[in-house]
């Protein structure tokens, strides 16, 4: 089965930001987040070896979430001074080793993440997509074909979620997290569900009446103190659930062969990384070159060997 590795651009590098003490280059231009993602990267390369890479990234002007509810992320704090340019630089270099990135202008990263999952595995079945992020409401993307893996310490610690780890660790099956969020809302994005709806509550309704909407449809049947609460609150629950959902019809078309991982320009990505002085990934580098060599190698010793067979010469 073929592999797409789908990588939230600023979700790894906020991670990495936050999780690495401050490294300089020999300018004295800060680095650890791009120490970070980069490290990650290689990381995620060598751990799953996938057939095609893609970056997304959040644009900075506002998104179509923003039109419906002027509330949204409004509490958010200002990224760091710090962070912005080392963005600039993870894109530049990205750009520059003929890696894909996706951004568009109305749309966070987790629309393009979703719109890439959906188009990928529409066009070819035995396609398997593995988002790469911290953002939990990614989760509600995870199906048989698209799986995530997420950080859980620092830079190297990861879990990989598929429907059975989510049911597992969250109580909930991947699409009812859209309407987990309509019940509970989300304070980091600055939107209310239902006032006084905790996480076990809610998941206990949506355990047993399936969805948002088959709730409100049995609130009769519901404790009268939690079914007053839901009835107050329903049109801000239901602007929630909107607010929550990841689109999956972004305006792009991602095209698979474009992406493909082999495509990657490591002399340029090894060039960038001498000039930023990270050793320790030139290292991880430079050894994934030479695996792949060897690699390349034994493939083509197996392929003339089969040839010479089916010409009589063995």
């Amino acid at each position: 089965m073929k592999k797409l590795i789908v990588i939230d651009g600023h979700a790894i590098l906020h991670r990495a930001y936050h999780a690495l003490p401050p490294l300089t280059s020999k300018d004295g231009t800060v680095t650890n987040a791009v120490y970070g993602f980069f490290s990650m990267f290689l990381k995620i390369l060598g751990d799953v070896k996938p057939d095609c890479v893609v970056i997304c990234f959040d644009r900075p002007k506002p998104t179509f979430r923003k039109q419906m509810y002027v509330g949204y992320q409004a509490h958010r704090p200002t990224m760091e001074s710090d962070l912005v340019p080392q963005i600039k630089l993870v894109r530049e270099a990205l750009m520059d080793a003929k890696i894909q990135i996706f951004e568009v202008d109305g749309y966070e990263a987790d629309d393009l993440i979703g719109t890439i999952s959906k188009q990928a595995v529409k066009g070819d079945k035995n396609l398997q997509v593995i988002i790469v992020s911290g953002d939990r409401d990614l989760l509600q993307l995870v199906n048989n074909n698209v799986l995530m893996i997420a950080p859980v310490t620092g830079i190297t610690k990861m879990i990989l979620f598929d429907t059975e780890k989510v049911k597992e660790k969250y109580n909930l099956e991947p699409h009812q997290f859209i309407d987990y969020k309509a019940l509970v809302g989300d304070p980091s994005d600055n939107y209310p569900g239902v006032l006084g709806i905790g996480p076990k509550t809610a998941a206990d309704l949506l355990n047993k009446y399936d969805t948002f909407e088959n709730i409100y449809k049995h609130l009769g049947e519901i404790p009268e103190n939690l079914a007053l609460k839901l009835a107050q609150d329903a049109e801000q629950a239901a602007l929630a659930k909107k607010l929550a959902t990841i689109a999956t019809d972004a305006p792009i078309k991602i095209k698979i062969e474009d992406c493909a991982s082999d495509k990657i320009d490591k002399k340029n990505l090894t060039e960038f990384f001498n000039k930023m002085g990270f050793k320790s990934l030139l290292t991880r580098l430079e050894g994934d070159i030479k695996v792949q060599k060897v690699e390349k190698k034994q493939e083509e010793k197996v392929k003339e060997k089969k040839e010479n067979k089916q010409l009589g010469l063995l």
